[in-house]
């Protein structure tokens, strides 16, 4: 991916999390098969995450995930 990609949030497994007024879990997460490369930004441990999409009608949203920790995820949307 080209783009630069910017930790959004760290957040627990369901914790409510809207990107573009969508709460991401309340929807099923496509694949796109590419990931990105990040650090944690509190420890700075790197992380390999997957890069996924999510559809509404006519909005589609693109971000990153991974669980830094058991139930805790690390979000990141390309700016």
């Amino acid at each position: 991916m080209s783009g630069i990609w910017k930790h959004k949030a760290t957040i627990i497994d369901g914790q409510t999390f809207k990107l573009k007024e969508l709460n991401i879990w309340d929807f099923q997460w496509e694949n796109t098969g590419n990931s990105i490369q990040v650090k944690d930004p509190k420890y700075g441990q790197s992380y390999k995450l997957s890069i996924y999409k999510i559809v509404k009608e006519n909005i589609e949203i693109q971000f990153a995930a991974g669980e830094f920790s058991n139930c805790v995820w690390g979000i990141y949307m390309e700016s």
